[in-house]
């Protein structure tokens, strides 16, 4: 998609102002409208004394119109002003920060809109990661988060503000308020696993054969969930009960921009036209079709009105790991593998 200005496409949607502008006053001669579409385009914590400035240097367009030189020249030097105060702007902090109200308020929003996901308590759900950590992967600062919060991030299951159908949409002050209340929740200092991650990743790929189904790092197998990122997005105690008892909360599979949640890794059985049984998880379904990927990891696309039988379990194929099977030291040794992996 393509931002537009004075009715033409100038810049991929997600491009900074500094390009917007630029852009802008290369393809329109009003560099007043370019200056306050470039503001408009501005929502998070960071940019709100950019914001200020680019109304002040609105005022200037005539100046800038006169300068000698093509439009991209004018459009550099407000590129170049724009770096200047962006440098002199700093980062901002959520300005609700020190409102003793506002994580209460915040949490409440959470409720509403968080917790499907993240679990109550911010600790992290099947669907969402823990926000109870203080290294987040997409999050650093309050106006990073802000951004995610009002924007989403595509390609995951993180929605935009208000259009999920979960919930409902938050305005720029509970969005802060939701921001003081994760704040505050927040584990400064996270205890270290106690395992030992270098045998971990042994067993991972050896003896305890996780590697079978699970793929780290582009290494493993593709039946089960890829586990690269779940070390910084779950807590240790969630992932040993999933190791422990696999079909209690079923993983996320394939997100699409057509569904509201994620398809399951339920397990599915069918029998083709033909007799043929076909047992796996499915990887992707609708009213008329569903994707299989077997035991052995091939892809099955069959249509549900050509099939002798269909069923549905919420039983996991993962067999579930007894401490018989997996004592607690080897679990945790992997556990602690998988959050060095993640927190990368």
């Amino acid at each position: 998609m393509l931002v537009k200005v004075c009715d033409r496409a100038i810049a991929p949607e997600g491009a900074t102002d500094s390009v917007i502008v630029a852009a802008s006053l290369e393809r329109c001669p009003d560099t007043n409208r370019a200056v306050i579409h470039a503001v408009r385009r501005l929502s998070t914590f960071q940019c709100l004394q950019r914001k200020a400035w680019l109304f002040r240097t609105a005022s200037w367009s005539k100046f800038f119109c006169s300068l000698p030189g093509s439009p991209p020249a004018r459009g550099l030097f407000v590129v170049l002003l724009l770096g200047v105060a962006t440098a002199f702007a700093g980062e901002d902090s959520n300005p609700l920060a020190r409102d003793p109200n506002a994580a209460k308020l915040g949490e409440f929003q959470f409720r509403i809109n968080c917790a499907f996901c993240h679990g109550l308590g911010a600790r992290g759900g099947g669907r969402g990661p823990d926000l109870t950590r203080a290294h987040k992967k997409y999050a650093h600062s309050d106006a990073e988060m802000f951004q995610i919060i009002n924007n989403g991030i595509p390609g995951t299951a993180m929605p935009a503000n208000g259009t999920n159908g979960q919930g409902v949409g938050m305005t720029e002050t509970e969005i802060r308020q939701l921001i003081s209340y994760i704040r505050s929740v927040e584990v400064k200092s996270a205890a270290q696993p106690t395992g030992n991650a270098a045998h971990g990743k042994q067993l991972f790929y050896g003896d305890a054969n996780c590697s079978g189904c699970h793929m780290v790092d582009g290494k493993g197998g593709r039946l089960g969930p890829e586990l690269t990122g779940v070390g910084g997005a779950r807590t240790v105690e969630s992932i040993v009960d999933s190791v422990r008892n696999p079909s209690r909360r079923l993983a996320w599979g394939l997100t699409e921009a057509t569904k509201e949640f994620p398809q399951e890794y339920e397990t599915v059985t069918v029998v083709t036209a033909d007799g043929q049984e076909i047992k796996g998880v499915a990887l992707n379904e609708d009213d008329f079709s569903v994707q299989i990927m077997d035991m052995s990891e091939n892809i099955h696309l069959v249509e549900k009105d050509k099939l002798r039988a269909f069923a549905k379990s919420r039983v996991s194929l993962m067999p579930a790991y007894g401490v018989g099977v997996l004592s607690d030291t080897d679990l945790q040794d992997i556990v602690a593998y998988l959050v060095g992996v993640g927190a990368k």
